[in-house]
């Protein structure tokens, strides 16, 4: 491999150790897991705290409780939507 080549790979594996440090570490054991923009795993409690709260809310007829339940549905969505990092971040070529 030529000198520039071993350059833009070192610059890419910097960057990537930056970004997602978690996935870099797994990459370089050999055992890689998936990367942050794929981990949904912190929206799952939001999903069902929001399905109970808005239940629980339409049950007993609570305005406040509805819109609290609404409120975590809208978090739980914005923590599922995996494209929401891709839209953000643009690099360039």
């Amino acid at each position: 491999m030529a000198y520039v080549d071993d350059e833009r790979i070192a610059e890419l594996e910097a960057r990537l150790l930056h970004d997602d440090p978690r996935f870099a570490r797994a990459l370089a054991a050999g055992r890689p897991c998936s990367p942050r923009e794929y981990r949904r795993g912190r929206a799952r409690p939001f999903v069902v705290c929001a399905g109970l709260v808005v239940s629980l809310g339409t049950a007993l007829a609570g305005g406040l409780l509805l819109a609290s339940g609404v409120v975590l549905a809208g978090i739980a969505a914005y923590r599922i939507d995996t494209g929401r990092l891709r839209h953000r971040r643009q690099t360039a070529p």
